[in-house]
């Protein structure tokens, strides 16, 4: 390592260029050493690394040990995700935001649904859904300020990242946020009910003593076997619903938490202890990733 190599973070990554921020806060410009490449190793925003800076153009020469990685956005060393669902236009799909809080958890970031537009319609009954699972919730509107002192409390000094449908408010939200970014923002198309993808690649924003994430948008989070994989045998522990009941079951090591004979889960759902919609995408996860077979599953 040369003795001008410096610590950084990736604030932003575009087209092969990675411009770090070092820790006097001045951001260089970089390429990745050729040996990533051999290593199978791609850089991503969020990355701590070292790296050899240029007047032109430096050079990232180490990844630090990652907390986390996502493939889709891509971003790492996330603390807590910020999955957003508009009330209306577009309508929340419930499914989706199960499979993002079931990846998050798997993934050791903190999942935080928050609902935004409630200036357009009521989000009391999807804050039941998520509070009663044991995951933080809240409902905001960028365009009349309710509810977004959340963010602030949430986010200090931790590297926050949004998802969710195109069109729910994300960039809007962090233009109310930090208001001199200026996101560029798209109106929801009549015919299709949801936005363009105006966010292109992921950037990291400097945000009460941490970092906010932009991450694109997108219209469905595919079952991606190397992106969102989850072991059967490990997503009920990513629904913290479940952890009250799952050593109740009469057969608690081979319990699948469906159907099973003497199911405590299945029991408490029944109950209206858990949620019936948390339950019915538990068992979809459930489905699909028993169904990946041995050879397909993905390498840690």
């Amino acid at each position: 390592m040369g003795e001008n190599s410096l610590s950084g973070r990736i604030v932003h990554s575009l087209s092969g260029f990675y411009y770090v921020e070092a820790e006097d806060g001045q951001i260089y410009t970089c390429r990745a050493k050729g040996a990533f490449r051999k290593r199978g190793v791609t850089p991503v925003t969020g990355d701590c690394v070292r790296f050899e800076p240029d007047a032109d153009t430096g050079f990232v020469t180490e990844v630090c040990g990652r907390r986390n990685l996502f493939d889709r956005p891509p971003v790492a060393n996330v603390d807590v995700l910020f999955i957003v669902a508009s009330v209306e236009r577009p309508r929340p799909n419930l499914f989706v935001l199960d499979k993002l809080t079931a990846l998050s958890v798997y993934r050791n970031v903190e999942p935080v649904l928050v609902f935004s537009k409630c200036d357009l319609g009521d989000a009391a009954a999807y804050l039941d859904v998520y509070r009663r699972a044991g995951l933080q919730a809240f409902a905001c509107s960028a365009e009349t300020g309710m509810g977004m002192d959340g963010f602030k409390r949430i986010c200090r000094g931790r590297v926050a990242a949004f998802t969710g449908n195109s069109g729910v408010g994300k960039s809007s939200i962090i233009n109310a946020l930090i208001p001199e970014l200026s996101l560029p923002v798209n109106e929801i198309s009549d015919k299709l009910g949801r936005g363009r993808h105006t966010t292109r690649s992921v950037s990291l924003y400097r945000y009460e003593g941490g970092y906010l994430a932009d991450t694109p948008g997108f219209s469905s989070f595919e079952f991606d076997k190397s992106a969102s994989f989850i072991p059967a045998e490990s997503l009920a522990g990513c629904f913290p619903e479940f952890a009250p009941y799952t050593d109740r079951c009469r057969f608690s090591v081979s319990c699948r938490h469906l159907n099973d004979r003497g199911c405590a889960v299945s029991a408490a759902v029944e109950a209206g202890e858990i949620p019936v919609s948390r339950h019915e995408s538990y068992g979809r996860m459930y489905a699909a990733f028993q169904s990946v077979a041995p050879w397909e599953t993905p390498k840690k």
